[in-house]
């Protein structure tokens, strides 16, 4: 079996453990992680993120994008620099990430605010037409103002809902628009019933594994910086949700995982 780790901020992960990304890569091989893809959250960390993917090009893979989280810092500009990146064609720059809505943080969800992430979305949603890129998306309490932007934009290469803890008729939606979910750590925990529920009724190939590295700890490692090596717990904990045996499960989420994010979608 082989795995993807289809969402991690690798650079801040480096930073916290004050580990080379070349051994997070190798720890996370052992596990039998043969890909990650590194996200970016505004355009000061597009450089870390970029060198990230330099370090281990056959085991890396990267996503420029704007956080919806980080608005009030992002520039007009900003969306001008992204574009100016996505048009080296860099292969291994294989997603517009991370990108998406947010209004669980009130601080970010003021009318001025809330319009300037409707505005940056639907810009990085054109970018990623334009680009032919799928995007990794953030989305928490915006399920239904993000799928009616994905409705809308209509993109070629779609992509995934990462971290997705909603019920399963929102998670439906965002699969009959061709989107995957992104499987994380909340599946690890009991009491996580609305999300475990949601993964164990999903059709198998609309999902992907993620740590979302450093965040999102997976049980039994609380209070600890996640890593891709312990996507296999979350691995385990989704197998255990679902009636297909383990090897099926780690093929076709691979397979998903290669066609949307990985080196041979280029």
């Amino acid at each position: 079996m082989k795995f993807f780790d289809t969402h991690t901020h690798l650079d801040y992960l480096a930073q916290d453990l004050n580990l080379s990304v070349s051994q997070l890569v190798e720890n996370a091989k052992k596990a039998q992680v043969e890909r990650i893809l590194v996200v970016a959250v505004f355009v000061k960390n597009f450089a870390e993120v970029t060198a990230c993917s330099r370090a281990d090009p056959q085991h890396i893979v990267y996503g420029l994008g704007l956080h919806p989280l980080y608005i009030e810092q992002h520039q007009q500009n900003d969306l001008d620099l992204l574009e100016q990146h996505l048009q080296t064609q860099d292969p291994n720059c294989t997603a517009i990430a991370e990108i998406g809505l947010e209004r669980a943080v009130a601080e970010v969800g003021t009318p001025e605010l809330w319009q300037k992430q409707c505005e940056f979305l639907d810009a990085q949603l054109q970018l990623a037409k334009r680009y032919d890129l799928p995007v990794n998306l953030h989305s928490r309490k915006s399920h239904e103002q993000l799928y009616t932007f994905l409705k809308q934009a209509k993109l070629n290469k779609t992509g995934v809902v990462h971290g997705f803890s909603g019920s399963y008729e929102q998670a439906k939606r965002f699969v009959d628009l061709g989107y995957k979910i992104g499987v994380g750590g909340t599946i690890t925990y009991q009491r996580a019933n609305k999300t475990r529920d949601t993964i164990a009724k999903l059709p198998l190939d609309a999902l992907l594994l993620e740590t979302d590295s450093p965040d999102m700890p997976v049980f039994g490692f609380q209070g600890q910086p996640n890593r891709p090596d312990r996507l296999r717990v979350t691995f385990e904990s989704l197998c255990s949700l679902r009636q297909e045996e383990p090897e099926l499960i780690a093929e076709t989420i691979w397979q998903n995982s290669e066609r949307l994010f990985g080196l041979g979608s280029r």
